[in-house]
């Protein structure tokens, strides 16, 4: 999770993308078709001349369709279904994936999941016959499931060794608690345990409903083919009546100081507080102030002062979402020191409109990066339908990201900079908890 190269290269590439690009991006809106399949939204971007394709079945509700009894179900499901389908036994479904240079996975968030399919133009048709098979008609073959979950285990169990995950799941058992997000996707040991393969036959067949589902295609594709394609395979689903709840603002309403102590070298810390949703007309300044701070923070902490390798701050895209600033360090009270007070700066102190312009191409160098692949737009795509108002607003975030003015910055600064609830994982013999909790 951890950020340690994204602001290495936001120095390195601080240009501004060419002008030819940013049109492009303003012309890519009337290359997706909007299609419906029995009450299933597909959203297809056509990208002529591109060798690939990328395929993606979002599942929505991450968290909100867990308790905490079956938290991680959902993320297992989606494992166990990737190994064998009706129609692809294992071995098959290996040897048609490296034949066709198909790559077929899945994620589980907090807000939705996804089984992700990617291939080449050449070889759509077949790979899209294996995506399917795997979404509709998993195996759940008992070989299959015991490896899976295996691997799950092994990868909460990996969690506790090193530091870098092991904040981040303090972090968020902190700032979660009490929430619907305290349902983790990975689930619990016990959980995974305890999962039959009658529990992920059953879940599958819960999820299985086009109301609450979205499939996303992005690459050199005919929406009219996948029309006829989408209707072949999914028009018998069930549409069942999934409305997706509304999932409350966290709770980081006050500063804290949380410490876990650890037999380590260096002191891991993360410091959470609020921040506006992706659907939020807050969003777009919040995250010009982040790219600023995230800045100032590099520069403050490890070029003038030395006191860490890879300070840094980010903005998460979660429908109830926060921010963070995160350090590792030996010594804690002078570089958290150092990061309170340029959020404090930003919140006493406008920026000016060359700051802004300064900074914000930072961000966005590495948001054009990372809207290369047809994965990634087939992601922006989703991420905007799902939680931020609309697939349509994903084109207006350039726009919008430069009408942000000083007077914005400093607003959004004053009202989410503050409060911030630290996690320590490290030594605490020497921390000042007054330097943690102080007020901005």
């Amino acid at each position: 999770m951890k950020k340690q190269l994204r602001l290495i290269a936001a120095f390195l590439i601080c240009a501004l993308a060419p002008l030819t690009f940013l049109r492009a991006q303003s012309d890519a809106e009337k290359q997706v078709t909007e299609l419906d399949v029995n009450g299933l939204k597909i959203l297809v971007k056509r990208r002529p001349g591109v060798p690939t394709v990328s395929a993606a079945l979002f599942i929505r509700g991450g968290s909100t369709n867990l308790a905490a009894d079956t938290a991680g179900i959902e993320s297992f499901m989606l494992n166990a279904s990737t190994e064998a389908s009706k129609s692809f036994p294992r071995e098959t479904l290996r040897k048609e994936l490296a034949r066709t240079a198909t790559s077929i996975g899945s994620s589980s968030g907090r807000d939705y999941s996804a089984l992700v399919m990617g291939c080449t133009k050449q070889s759509f048709d077949d790979a899209w016959k294996m995506f399917t098979d795997v979404v509709l008609n998993p195996s759940f073959a008992s070989e299959d499931v015991e490896r899976i979950r295996g691997n799950i285990l092994n990868g909460l169990a990996a969690k506790e060794d090193a530091p870098d995950e092991f904040l981040n799941d303090t972090v968020e058992k902190t700032i979660y608690a009490g929430h619907p997000y305290a349902n983790d996707p990975d689930g619990t040991p016990a959980n995974i345990k305890r999962f039959t393969v009658a529990d992920l036959v059953a879940y599958h067949k819960r999820v299985m409903q086009t109301s609450q589902l979205l499939l996303v295609i992005v690459g050199d594709v005919d929406p009219a083919q996948i029309q006829k394609l989408a209707t072949a395979s999914f028009g018998t689903l069930p549409r069942g009546a999934y409305k997706a709840p509304a999932v409350p603002a966290l709770d980081l309403s006050k500063p804290t100081l949380d410490v876990v102590n650890r037999a380590i070298e260096t002191n891991y810390i993360e410091g959470s507080f609020a921040a506006p949703s992706l659907s939020d007309p807050d969003y777009y300044a919040m995250r010009v102030a982040i790219s600023i701070l995230q800045t100032q923070i590099y520069q403050e902490v490890r070029t003038r002062l030395n006191l860490s390798y890879a300070p840094d701050a980010g903005l998460n895209t979660n429908a109830a979402n926060n921010a963070f600033i995160y350090v590792t360090t030996t010594k804690p009270n002078d570089a958290v020191s150092a990061m309170l007070a340029k959020m404090r700066d930003l919140r006493e102190n406008e920026v000016t409109g060359d700051t802004i312009r300064q900074y914000g191409n930072f961000f966005l160098t590495t948001y054009y990066i990372g809207q290369e692949t047809d994965a990634a737009q087939a992601g922006e795509l989703a991420r905007y339908e799902l939680l931020g108002g609309g697939w349509r607003n994903s084109f207006a975030f350039i726009d919008r990201l430069r009408q942000v003015t000083p007077a914005q910055v400093k607003a959004v600064a004053q009202k989410y900079m503050k409060n911030v609830r630290f996690d320590l994982v490290g030594n605490p013999t020497g921390v000042d908890r007054s330097v943690f909790i102080q007020s901005l």
